[in-house]
C-alpha cells in the first residue's frame, strides 16, 4: 500500500479506526472525516504512529446534511489529489425518527446519502485501479424498503430503529451493485462488507431496550480489528483484484437477500439519490 492514498469516512472509532491504522501501517496515506476535532487529532496521532512516513490528514464534517456531505467531498478531493482506495464507513443507528433539514430520514441520510454524495464527488479523481469498499450489514435482511415512504412516516415507532437501519444497509448493497455496473470496464471496483457484530461505540447513542441489548451483547462481539479484517482485505489484497459488485463477510463473497439483488430497485435508488444530491 506504500504510495497509495486512502480516503475513509467514520475513522475515529470502531472498525473505521482499526482499518485506517492497519492501512497506514501498510504504508498508505490516510485522509479521513471526523465530526469532532478532538477525536480527529487522536486518530491523526494514531495514524502517524502506525505509518510515520505518510502525510495523513483529515476533514471535519457533519455528514447529516447534504451541503456538508458535498463540502466534505470537495475538501477530501482537494487534500487527496487522487484516490486509490475509498472506504465508506461512517454510519449510525437511531432510536427514533428524525427528519433532517433536507427533509430526509436521518438514518438514510447518514448511512446512504453520505456514501453516495462523497463517492460521486471523488469519482473523477479515482485512480484507474481504485477500489471502493463500503460497510453494509446483514441487517439489510430486516429492511422494508418502500420508495413511497422513504421518510418512514408509516413505520411504527417500535419497529423504527430496526427498519430504518435495515433499509439503509439494503441501500448500501443496492447502491454498490449499481455503482459496480456503472463502473464496468473502467478498472475501478466497488464492493461492500458485513463486518459482523463489533464491540465498539456503535449503538451507544441508543436508548431503551435496544441500548440494553447492545450493552449486554458487547461481551460476545468481535474486536474492532476482527470486524475490520474483511474491509482491509478488500481494500488492499491482490487476492480480490478485479472483484466487483460483491457483498462480503469473513473474506467470502456471499449472496445477499432477494431484495438486495433487485436491479430495478438498484437503478431506482440511484436515480433517487442523484436527484436528492442535485448539482
Amino acid at each position: 500500500m506504500r504510495g497509495k492514498t486512502v480516503v475513509i469516512t467514520g475513522a475515529t472509532s470502531g472498525i473505521g479506526a482499526s482499518a485506517a491504522e492497519s492501512l497506514a501501517a501498510q504504508g498508505a496515506r490516510v485522509i479521513f472525516t471526523a465530526r469532532d476535532a478532538g477525536k480527529a487529532a487522536r486518530t491523526l496521532g494514531a495514524l502517524a504512529k502506525a505509518g510515520p512516513d505518510a502525510a495523513h490528514d483529515f476533514v471535519i464534517a457533519d455528514l447529516t446534511i447534504l451541503a456538508n456531505m458535498k463540502g466534505a467531498g470537495e475538501a477530501l478531493a482537494a487534500k487527496a489529489g487522487a484516490v486509490d482506495i475509498l472506504i465508506n464507513n461512517a454510519g449510525a443507528m437511531f432510536s427514533s425518527r428524525e427528519i433532517t433539514a433536507d427533509g430526509l430520514e436521518l438514518t438514510f441520510a447518514v448511512n446512504h446519502m453520505a456514501y453516495f454524495v462523497i463517492t460521486e464527488i471523488l469519482r473523477p479523481i479515482l485512480a484507474p485501479d481504485a477500489r471502493i469498499v463500503s460497510t453494509a450489514s446483514v441487517a439489510h435482511k430486516t429492511a422494508n424498503l418502500n420508495f413511497a415512504d422513504m421518510t418512514l412516516e408509516k413505520v411504527s415507532p417500535g419497529l423504527f430503529p430496526v427498519v430504518a437501519y435495515g433499509n439503509s444497509k439494503l441501500c448500501n448493497i443496492l447502491w454498490t451493485r449499481e455503482l459496480a455496473r456503472r463502473l464496468a470496464g473502467t478498472g475501478i471496483t466497488a464492493n461492500c462488507v458485513h463486518p459482523g457484530g463489533v464491540n465498539s461505540g456503535f449503538g451507544d447513542n441508543l436508548s431503551g431496550l435496544l441500548k440494553t441489548v447492545f450493552s449486554l451483547g458487547k461481551r460476545f462481539m468481535l474486536t474492532p480489528a476482527e470486524g475490520a479484517d474483511t474491509l482491509v482485505w478488500l481494500a488492499s489484497s491482490p487476492d480480490v483484484s478485479g472483484q466487483t459488485g460483491g457483498y462480503w463477510a469473513k473474506r467470502k463473497r456471499l449472496t445477499p437477500s432477494i431484495a438486495a439483488r433487485d436491479d430495478v430497485d438498484a437503478q431506482r435508488l440511484w436515480e433517487l439519490s442523484k436527484g436528492l444530491m442535485g448539482d
